[in-house]
Parts: C-alpha cells; structure tokens; sequence
C-alpha cells in the first residue's frame, strides 16, 4: 500500500511538486482560491494575493490564469496516469489484484489534495483548446486502464458482471468522489477507505476471491 506519510506523497498531486519553486507557491494559492471562489470567480489578483506576489510578479511565472489552470489539471492527470501505471505493473497478473491495486492508488492519490481533486472535477468546462482536448483524452488514457482490467477479469472468468465497462466507470466515480466528503479528522483513515472500496469495487465486478 502506497504510504501517504511519506513526504513525497504528501506533496499535492504532483501539481506544486514540479516546475520552479516560484510555481509552487502560486499553484497552491490558485487551487486555495479557486476551491473557494471558482475559475470565474477568481482574478489574477486574488491570486497574487494569496500567493503573497504582486500580480506582475505572478506574469513572471504564467502568462495569464488559463495558463495556472491548465498547469494544475495536466500535472495532476500525468502524475495520476504515471501512478496508477507503476501500480499495474507492480500488482502482478491476477485481476483481483490488479483491481485492488487500481482502486488503491486512485484514492489515495485524490485524497492526497481534496481541494485540488474537486478542482480537477468542476473546472474542466474551464479550460481552453487546446488544452482542453489534450486532457480529456488522458483522463480517458486513465478510464481504460479500469477498463481493461475488468474485461479482462471478466474473459478469465475471474469476475462475472456482465457490464464491465459501466462497472469499471462505476468504479472509477467512486473512488473519485470519496475526496469531496472525506475528513482526515474522521474515524477511518485513507487506508480503510481503500480497503473498504477494494471489497466494493470486487463486489460490482462480481468477482470470485475465493
């Protein structure tokens, strides 16, 4: 199980993680007031306040807010689509396994930040072309990934659902909006809510663990 202790894993989602560390600091201020106010909503402004910059000083590192936007949703697909590929090729050929392993990064990557994960999920009707087409088709790269895990359980006769697509979409909606009502100062830890949703994605895909 991925530990989201770690210091590395416990940096957002892959979005402030990477770039100049400038970037950093106004990414995390852009997904802080855009989880409040909205694409719409926010101004370059609000955001240089956050970030504690003057909004030239924001010019510097991005050429306009489309431009922090898209920075945030394509850092946080690849690091997702990246994961989630470390995480098959490390869970070894039986289809239960490798629906455990699918679910388990999932949620713990979107717990990783709540507040960006909501983002990622209201926002796409935000971005620009060609941004934007660029996106939707690495967040189905990552769909097919469930995808191909259920059909093929399903072909090896290790799940029995007879809608494994919908099934697999099912699975992937779960899993993501555990994010928008889960309180780290809840009863369960990220952990139990993993192994809470592998028992439930098996039990969509009708699967024989015994």
């Amino acid at each position: 199980m991925i530990n989201v202790t770690d210091p590395e894993r416990a940096r957002p989602r892959g979005r402030a993680a990477d770039g100049p560390p400038g970037d950093a600091v106004i990414i995390e201020a852009t997904i802080a007031v855009m989880a409040e106010h909205g694409y719409h909503g926010t101004s370059v402004r609000d955001i240089a306040v956050r970030a504690g910059l003057s909004p030239a000083a924001l010019y510097h590192h991005f050429a306009s807010k489309q431009e922090v936007l898209a920075t945030i949703m394509e850092r946080g697909i690849e690091a997702l689509l990246a994961r989630t590929q470390a995480a098959l090729a490390a869970a070894g050929d039986d289809p239960c396994d490798r629906l455990r392993a699918l679910v388990e990064v999932h949620i713990l990557f979107h717990l990783e930040d709540q507040r960006g994960t909501l983002l990622g999920t209201s926002e796409l009707r935000a971005l620009e072309e060609p941004v934007r087409t660029r996106h939707v088709a690495k967040r189905v790269a990552q769909q097919r990934l469930f995808d191909h895990v259920v059909v093929d359980g399903v072909e090896r006769g290790a799940f029995h659902t007879a809608l494994p697509l919908e099934a697999a979409r099912a699975i992937v909606v779960m899993c993501t909006g555990v994010a928008s009502w889960f309180s780290p100062s809840g009863p369960a830890s990220p952990e139990e809510m993993v192994r809470r949703y592998q028992h439930l994605a098996l039990d969509m895909v009708a699967a024989s663990t015994d």
